[in-house]
């Protein structure tokens, strides 16, 4: 996987989620290289490389075991891993898989639905449903702005995609190809069995005014991990890591900070 690399120590991997690559954490990597080796990757699909991959299934299930298979040939780890929406859930599951190479996880606005016990099993509503089809729609039709903005809004606020910068709308149209491919490969539902699977600290940062289903995500995994511990951005919406990143960054310095203290006690 592509990737880049800032600073010196212990190894802190950050994993991108929709319609985003390595460039998404760069304020991430400004604000704590300084402490850690920071490495940001683009997971397989997404840009830079982006015309090769053709053949090649596009499977949140795949991303998990490649985070594991990069952390064993870049040979610094275990890692911190910082994932953020689709990529919170990525991370999740690599974290259930593949303990021997995880430090500490945080999951930013972690993605995927939640299956609550004695109810039917977890999907997205159809109007999410709807609305994904038609925002893929509109990109493979060639409207990529609209079909973006359409996205980008449900999953933010209303009114995001315009407000963006120039290098978020950049990004984002840079990875507009991987939209229709992620909506063929839903994201399973989180379940307590799994979470249990989970041994190591874990985060949970979600953003005062995040979408309700990313906070309930992040309120039922904080419950079922037994290692939990929960922050919220305060202002900030399901980008709080850009929003608001010097907030954001220390949350995830104090974590990281505070378990290696409780370690050496």
């Amino acid at each position: 996987m592509p990737y880049v690399v800032e600073g010196e120590g212990e190894l802190l991997l950050f994993v991108h989620g929709s319609l985003c690559d390595f460039r998404y954490w760069q304020p991430q990597l400004d604000g704590l290289a300084k402490h850690y080796r920071c490495v940001a990757v683009s997971l397989t699909h997404y840009w830079p490389v982006t015309d090769t991959e053709a053949d090649l299934p596009f499977s949140w299930n795949d991303h998990a075991d490649e985070l594991a298979e990069f952390i064993e040939r870049f040979g610094a780890g275990p890692a911190h891993v910082v994932g953020h929406s689709r990529g919170g859930c990525v991370a999740f599951h690599f974290a259930r898989r593949h303990a021997q190479h995880l430090r500490t996880l945080t999951l930013a606005d972690p993605g995927g639905p939640l299956q609550i016990a004695g109810r039917p099993t977890a999907v997205l509503p159809e109007t999410v449903n709807a609305l994904r089809a038609r925002a893929a729609q509109l990109i493979e039709e060639g409207n990529v702005d609209a079909g973006l903005q359409l996205f980008v809004d449900s999953v933010s606020r209303p009114g995001f995609w315009a407000k963006s910068t120039q290098a978020f709308r950049t990004m984002a149209i840079d990875n507009a190809h991987t939209l229709a491919r992620q909506f063929r490969d839903p994201l399973p539902a989180y379940v307590p069995e799994e979470a249990a699977q989970v041994r190591c600290p874990v985060l949970l940062i979600d953003g005062e005014k995040s979408p309700e289903m990313f906070r309930r995500a992040a309120n039922a995994l904080a419950s079922w991990l037994p290692e939990a511990r929960r922050e919220t951005v305060r202002g900030a919406s399901h980008g709080m890591n850009l929003a608001h990143p010097a907030a954001f960054n220390r949350y995830v310095d104090e974590f990281i900070r505070n378990v290696g203290a409780a370690g050496q006690g």
